[in-house]
């Protein structure tokens, strides 16, 4: 015998939609393709019934009846008739003010603005708390990619340690060029502008605002605290260069601008959470490497969980249409219910200063050729410009940097003599003379020779069997540094003394381990 399942019985949900330019008009259309197999899977007939724009009389290609447009977007909200209003409008105001009644009136939210959720978001939070209905905002942060709702329902229990990513399909792709058809800044830009990537103006974009409003999001609801995009630390990819992005695949890695948060214990004993978006070398094994053109992708740590990644389509209307999609039957599943999906109470947290931030580094300088300028770049690393200030205190080995120095190749013979004698070790210049005739004769050959005893900090001298750019790489291995914050004074003291370090020295940091942040090419 064949059973049969009755249909299941359908209740009407009335939608307020506030906008309806690319992705409002997007999700016009999704709602009119899937209200039939939405209504078979939840039992909800979903409705759009008001929508509000700024001029009704533009044909926008949706679906929906002309009298359903109007220019009064607080009408909609006022609507008694109206179940669950989509704010899709963008900008701080007047959506602040819309959002803010709306809840305060018993009505459940959906939003994709994510610059409103970074700066007010503890505020609209606490108001959804109250009133006992939902705001959801899955559309907010990476686009299609569902990261919110795990983030608040599937690891609410998990001890999230960080969460970083790829948040920009705009600055993703403008790397993306660069590295892989060797295009310059300017010229990925410009065809990100012409593909509709990038704005005309790409500010919030390029120099990582727009990311940055993202990570204080993520940190709000990953560590259950009052984070705002006033608390991340920003660093955009404008100063970038082709010989940037060289030098990581020579290392073995990618540039990529990452958004990161993370929760730690600082060297008081008490909790912070650090935010951060920079740009940052990625090892190319890395699952983050692999995030190419305006993909996005989130990589989730936790004590328990171990790593999560999510990876899609970040931008488009289509596909943040299907987040704001999702968002808007979960908040009508939940009001036919009865019950929300509340975020919980934020706590006020410590923000870490970048100052603070501890990890390895590599620093790249690039110095005259001429006797004595190795040993000059010891001394000036050994000492600081205030002893007290920047003595470390403990073990000096949490901090490890490497300069590298550049010469011509038809230099290279004169190299080990001058590098050799500068450090005073005889027999240093002669296994470093021997590599470089090595190279010379195009033999792949390399070794290191250890001298200790320099300043407080200790050095290692090795030659590098690759050419980049047409020149010979050396490398000089500087230990002792524990935060980015000494390295910083370091450099400007450095720099502020002349020397080898003026003219075309230049710095460049990575953290091979914990895919951090490049120093500015010049000290600020």
């Amino acid at each position: 015998m064949t059973g049969t399942v009755a249909p299941m019985e359908s209740s009407s949900v009335r939608v307020g939609l506030l906008g309806c330019g690319t992705v409002g008009a997007a999700l016009a259309v999704l709602v009119d393709e899937q209200r039939d197999a939405v209504v078979r899977r939840t039992g909800l007939r979903l409705e759009i019934a008001a929508v509000a724009v700024r001029d009704p009389s533009i044909d926008r290609g949706v679906p929906l009846a002309a009298d359903v447009f109007t220019t009064d977007a607080a009408a909609v909200v006022a609507d008694p008739d109206i179940d669950v209003i989509v704010e899709v409008m963008g900008g701080v105001d007047p959506a602040r003010a819309l959002i803010a009644a709306a809840l305060a009136s018993g009505k459940a939210v959906v939003t994709a603005n994510k610059e409103l959720l970074a700066h007010h978001g503890a505020e609209l939070f606490a108001l959804a708390e109250t009133a006992g209905v939902d705001l959801l905002f899955e559309a907010a942060v990476a686009g299609a990619i569902p990261i919110m709702r795990p983030l608040r329902e599937s690891l609410a229990g998990e001890p999230v340690s960080r969460v970083m990513g790829i948040v920009n399909g705009t600055t993703n792709f403008i790397l993306t060029r660069m590295s892989e058809e060797g295009a310059s800044y300017a010229a990925a830009l410009a065809e990100a502008q012409a593909l509709g990537y990038a704005e005309a103006d790409p500010t919030a974009d390029v120099e990582g605002f727009d990311a940055g409003a993202k990570v204080a999001i993520m940190a709000s609801l990953a560590f259950g605290a009052e984070v705002s995009a006033a608390d991340v630390h920003h660093e955009g990819i404008s100063g970038v260069t082709v010989e940037d992005i060289e030098y990581a695949a020579h290392l073995g890695h990618c540039i990529k601008l990452l958004g990161v948060a993370e929760r730690r214990i600082a060297a008081d004993g008490e909790p912070e959470i650090g935010v951060r978006v920079h740009p940052a070398l990625v090892p190319l094994h890395h699952p983050l490497a692999a995030v190419r053109d305006s993909f996005n992708a989130v990589f989730v740590e936790g004590d328990a969980v171990g790593e999560l990644m999510l990876y899609g389509r970040g931008a488009g209307g289509r596909p943040t249409a299907s987040a704001v999609f999702g968002d808007l039957i979960d908040a009508a599943g939940n009001r036919s219910r009865g019950h929300g999906a509340p975020i919980g109470s934020l706590h006020r947290c410590r923000i870490a200063s970048i100052d603070d931030l501890e990890s390895a580094y590599y620093l790249e300088l690039e110095v005259d050729d001429r006797p004595g300028v190795v040993a000059d770049i010891a001394r000036r690393f050994s000492s600081t410009c205030d002893e007290e200030e920047h003595r470390a205190e403990g073990s000096h080995s949490a901090f490890v940097a490497t300069a590298e120095l550049r010469y011509p190749a038809q230099d290279l013979l004169h190299v080990g003599p001058a590098i050799g004698a500068s450090l005073g070790s005889e027999n240093g210049q002669g296994q470093l003379t021997s590599v470089l005739e090595a190279h010379h004769r195009g033999e792949t050959m390399a070794c290191g020779v250890g001298v200790a005893g320099l300043g407080r900090h200790e050095f290692e001298v090795g030659a590098v069997d690759q050419a980049i750019g047409g020149q010979q790489t050396l490398s000089l291995v500087l230990a002792g540094l524990e935060t980015l914050g000494e390295l910083v004074a370091i450099w400007k003291h450095a720099a502020d003394c002349g020397g080898p370090f003026g003219g075309t020295a230049r710095a460049r940091v990575h953290f091979p381990h914990a895919l951090e942040a490049l120093l500015p090419a010049t000290p600020c």
